[in-house]
């Protein structure tokens, strides 16, 4: 398979396409409330048949050229992993070298672009995560345990993880829309994980923020822990579009650009 590239993507439903030892299930589309181009992309790079890169990147809402930082950040980490060496097994080098001229290429178009980069390298049945700003990535076991969560880089990212701050405080806080780590900035940083071993029905689950402002936690993690990969990513997507026109009296209701790829091997 070919890498399958969503740029400006407008996916009225989603795809499943198979890579490495499993398949992803991948919806962009923009957000209800705008005409402008959807700033988020995607992107499921095959290696081999047992290793492949899962990708997504959210454009920066309220710097320039959103659209443009999130699908050249994308190429350019693309070019790179296809300069790797064939005989060398990790991506790793590659995919942090990626990251790093996707970072000069945003920064060079010299409109104080930004974008976000949530990346899983599959190896076989294992996954490690990269990710820099607030697209976040999530490893579901099929009873809903949660084996695997990034931690967002933000303000009230950090606030949720030493404490601070509930979910539900950080949903309605009113910096929840601020990032303090993206690939555009000069102090760009990576965050790299530890790798995990996906037992057969674990959910691997890669989202802009479209997804996680609109939706609890556990709201996300019971509508991914089981059932196939076609009927996760629709009802996903159908409760998030609800959620972005309104939904209901004390729900969360963010319209964005909305972007996810669901794996399972």
């Amino acid at each position: 398979m070919d890498a399958q590239l969503f740029f400006q993507a407008e996916m009225p439903r989603g795809e499943i396409y198979p890579i490495a030892a499993g398949r992803a299930g991948v919806l962009s589309t923009r957000s209800p409330d705008k005409t402008t181009p959807n700033e988020d992309a995607a992107a499921l790079v095959p290696r081999n048949g047992h290793a492949g890169i899962l990708v997504v990147a959210d454009g920066m809402g309220g710097l320039p050229a959103g659209e443009q930082a999130s699908s050249l950040a994308v190429r350019e980490l693309l070019r790179r992993i296809e300069e790797a060496p064939a005989e060398d097994p990790s991506l790793r080098v590659a995919i942090l070298d990626g990251l790093e001229r996707a970072n000069r290429a945003v920064s060079e178009l010299g409109v104080g672009a930004g974008t976000t980069m949530a990346i899983a390298e599959i190896q076989g049945r294992t996954v490690r995560p990269y990710h820099v700003g607030d697209s976040m990535i999530l490893v579901v076991g099929q009873r809903g345990k949660i084996k695997l969560q990034t931690v967002s880089h933000s303000p009230v990212g950090y606030a949720v993880e030493s404490g601070l701050l509930d979910e539900t405080e950080a949903m309605n806080h009113a910096d929840r829309h601020l990032v303090s780590n993206m690939l555009g900035a000069a102090d760009m940083r990576i965050e790299v994980g530890s790798t995990i071993e996906l037992a057969r029905y674990d959910t691997l689950l890669l989202a802009s923020d479209g997804l996680f402002d609109n939706l609890h936690l556990h709201e996300i993690v019971e509508r991914i822990r089981k059932g196939p990969l076609e009927k996760v990513i629709s009802i996903l997507a159908e409760y998030c579009r609800d959620r972005m026109q309104g939904g209901r009296d004390g729900q969360p209701s963010k319209p964005d650009d909305l972007t996810f790829i669901a794996f399972r091997c």
